[in-house]
């Protein structure tokens, strides 16, 4: 038995710490480059974050600093790393105008215009090749749009697009000279939510706590395994029906302040917002410890989807996107962050059905409960600046990556709990 726990706690450890990511739990701030295409030249700016320019270039960087004596040296970096080939290979002319600092989503941001002059004078197809920031930072993400701006008779359209996103795996993309379609920016902005949710801890490790309890139910203040016909019905078919609820309370919360937020009718700055994510899951720690109240895992999973939705909307706030082009993002994005989330229950929900109905399942659950209190604990303080880091980044650092060996490390616990010789399926929960 004490071989059985040891193996359940260490899955339990690979479980939470295999969903963070490298560099930090939740991306704080990314970069965007915002192109228009004219017919003789290309046109947009970039925006850098301060704060991740300055690991970039591991220079301690201020807003009033980029500005002053890092003026000369941020500029020649920046225009060291964006280029552009047209399709015949013959390098375009890219040339930065004056850097300014511009507070986008309660970050500074260095703000450089951007102009990209094909040789010939006529724009063609061409690729833009960009690694700012990226180059150093595994986790950073640049979100490029491109706007069309026709003027040819009596054609004239102002259209934004997702052009898609440049990170450490994917430095330059192909940017048409004809509008896209529609079809194209929701597939991008589709992956852009699956990459978000799926590489911040965050996120994932605020669902696994709400899941984590799904198979119980709660009775006089305490997480137990019902039985099937009882007033406190836990059959797999009820906690199944109550993993669908916990997942659609979520995502209608996000939904609907990820739409507003993204719209420009509200708008909170960033750092709050993720403070409140890491007490979110801090909150929904202790529900799955022991319950604060019945069913509190869905009103949890909608109270807080609000928050969360609002980090959503970070993404693709600021993109000069116009009504239509918003429209379609939006739906690309939650259907990437539903795929997302029906990914994770579909890898861990069987494992925590079985595991739930034996004797190893408190153990395990306050296990990765506790951890996930305390990896929250330790964001929150981060993130409101209490501490200048999270102790706990070189454990995640090196989890990252292994989401199916972690749920088959959890499968096997759970199939060995179970053909454990007199482990029952249905048992009083501690």
């Amino acid at each position: 038995m004490r071989r059985l726990v040891s193996a359940l706690l260490l899955s339990a450890f690979l479980l939470v710490g295999g969903l963070a990511s490298p560099a930090a739990a939740h991306p704080m701030s990314t970069s965007a480059v915002l192109l228009d295409i004219r017919d003789d030249r290309v046109e947009g700016e970039v925006q850098l974050p301060v704060d991740r320019l300055a690991i970039a270039v591991d220079r301690d960087l201020t807003p009033a600093g980029v500005l002053g004596e890092d003026r000369s040296f941020l500029k020649r970096y920046t225009a060291q790393h964006i280029s552009a080939v047209g399709e015949d290979g013959t390098p375009w002319t890219v040339g930065l105008g004056t850097g300014s600092v511009r507070t986008i989503d309660g970050t500074a941001h260095l703000v450089y215009p951007l102009t990209i002059r094909p040789p010939d004078g006529r724009v063609t197809d061409f690729r833009l090749r960009y690694d700012v920031i990226v180059e150093e930072l595994l986790t950073h993400k640049v979100i490029a749009t491109v706007r069309y701006d026709f003027d040819r008779g009596i054609l004239k359209t102002d259209d934004a697009e997702t052009l898609g996103v440049l990170d450490w795996d994917t430095k330059s993309l192909r940017v048409p000279v004809d509008e896209g379609s529609w079809l194209k920016g929701f597939v991008t902005t589709a992956g852009l939510g699956i990459e978000h949710v799926g590489e911040g801890a965050d996120h994932l490790l605020f669902l696994l706590m709400l899941l984590i309890p799904a198979p119980l139910v709660a009775t006089t203040g305490r997480w137990r395994t019902g039985v099937a016909g009882d007033a406190g019905d836990s059959s797999p078919r009820r906690s199944l029906v109550r993993v669908v609820h916990v997942v659609s309370a979520f995502a209608l919360g996000h939904s609907l302040t990820l739409a507003l937020a993204a719209s420009g009718v509200i708008h909170v700055p960033s750092r709050p917002v993720e403070t409140l994510i890491a007490f979110s899951i801090a909150v929904s720690a202790v529900h799955a410890i022991r319950p604060l109240v019945a069913r509190g895992e869905v009103l949890i999973a909608a109270g807080f989807g609000l928050v969360h939705g609002l980090a959503f909307a970070s993404l693709i706030g600021d993109l000069g996107l116009d009504r239509g082009s918003l429209v379609t993002t939006l739906l690309g994005f939650n259907l990437g962050i539903e795929l997302t989330q029906l990914l994770v229950v579909a890898l861990i929900m069987p494992s925590l059905l079985v595991l739930s109905r034996t004797t190893v399942y408190p153990a395990f659950r306050i296990a990765v409960a506790v951890i996930g209190l305390v990896f929250s604990v330790s964001w929150m303080l981060e993130r409101a600046k209490l501490t200048a880091g999270d102790p706990f980044e070189g454990a995640q650092t090196w989890l990252v990556g292994h989401p199916l060996l972690v749920a088959g490390a959890v499968a096997t616990l759970a199939v060995a709990a179970r053909l454990r010789r007199g482990v029952p399926w249905a048992v009083a929960g501690k």
